[in-house]
């Protein structure tokens, strides 16, 4: 059985996506404090004495406006804590996976993007992660990018949008929500099989890993509203502009998975598919 290493591995993702792979792998899956990613000589003992197949990277600094406020602590976390694991890839021969983001672009475009649109990141975070994008294609051979935008999952424990959104309806009342901001709403559950499943292919390079279609925070706001059957709670769409937030985030940051629809591999489903089944299964 092949083995396969993850960094990350106790974080929303890893918990999603370790039980699904460990049906396919053997895998060690890693986390702060045992392992550390900004640290090099760590990094390369850990991972060359399991001497893995593949390496699946999840370890990273996530909080969009902690990068734009700490850049240097972001670069550390995601342009060189990559690098480390990707000279341990190149040094013990494993293959690397990392799940990057759709804030590589700076979301000018009107439709959602491509795996072959070009990344042009307006925020610390989106660089700091194409960084990392860029370490690995100049270190390694063999290398999956699952790029990825708006995740949800994590049950009980899930403190993100969806969970948050819920919590404060049910107080009833009014949610001013952004309307001009777009993603692609993804179910860590989805992805999760998505990766597994690209991580037995033999093409390598970019893939754009998102549930179908797309909505803006409002959209996404209503739809969680109406699958939970909140009554009394009234949600209003309003600009961007009315929120002082550190970092910018991009107009669109959805994303089409073109790559997968070429290969045969469309299995990412509707996101409205995947929220009501998250919501009903696992929320309420």
């Amino acid at each position: 059985m092949k083995k396969v290493y993850v960094t990350g591995g106790a974080g929303n993702l890893g918990k999603a996506v370790v039980p699904v792979l460990s049906s396919f792998y053997e895998v060690r899956a890693t986390d702060l404090p045992e392992v550390d990613v900004r640290d090099a000589g760590a990094v390369m003992a850990d991972i060359a004495a399991y001497n893995p197949d593949i390496v699946l990277h999840l370890a990273s600094m996530t909080d969009v406006d902690r990068c734009e406020l700490f850049p240097d602590e972001a670069s550390l976390a995601n342009r060189i804590g990559t690098r480390n694991v990707a000279l341990a890839c190149r040094e013990t021969g494993a293959a690397m996976a990392y799940v990057s983001t759709g804030m590589i672009y700076n979301g000018c475009k009107r439709h959602p993007y491509i795996e072959y649109d070009k990344p042009d990141p307006i925020s610390v975070y989106g660089r700091t992660k194409y960084e990392g994008e860029l370490e690995i294609r100049s270190i390694c051979e063999r290398f999956y990018i699952f790029n990825t935008c708006w995740l949800f999952g994590g049950g009980k424990e899930d403190r993100k949008f969806v969970a948050k959104i819920m919590d404060l309806a049910e107080k009833g009342g009014e949610l001013r929500i952004v309307d001009d901001k777009f993603g692609s709403p993804t179910w860590t559950a989805d992805l999760a099989k998505c990766i597994a499943t690209l991580m037995g292919q033999p093409e390598t390079g970019r893939y754009h890993c998102v549930n179908a279609g797309q909505a803006s925070r409002y959209e996404l706001a209503k739809e969680i509203v109406r699958i939970a059957g909140i009554d009394g709670c009234r949600i209003i769409p309003v600009s961007s502009d009315n929120f002082d937030l550190p970092a910018p985030r991009p107009r669109m940051e959805a994303m089409a998975d073109y790559n997968l629809r070429l290969m045969g591999l469309n299995i990412m489903r509707d996101w409205r598919e995947a929220l009501g089944e998250y919501i009903t299964t696992t929320l309420i």
